[in-house]
């Protein structure tokens, strides 16, 4: 069964991160021909100070 993990930045709405499983879940069906109850999304929020670009926090670069 695939598991499909993404890191996101806390803050994002749920509304949000349902419209991406499904499509997520939608577009590994489709091209593997699995159902979709085999596949599962799970998203992880960081926090901006925990996730860094370049060397510097989010959270910094927000500012």
């Amino acid at each position: 069964m695939p598991f499909v993990n993404i890191q996101i930045l806390k803050g994002h709405p749920q509304k949000r991160k349902d419209e991406i499983a499904r499509r997520v879940t939608d577009a590994i069906s489709e091209e593997t021909g699995l159902p979709k109850e085999a596949i599962w999304v799970v998203f992880e929020d960081v926090a901006a100070p925990d996730w860094y670009v370049g060397g510097k926090t989010v959270a910094k670069a927000e500012n």
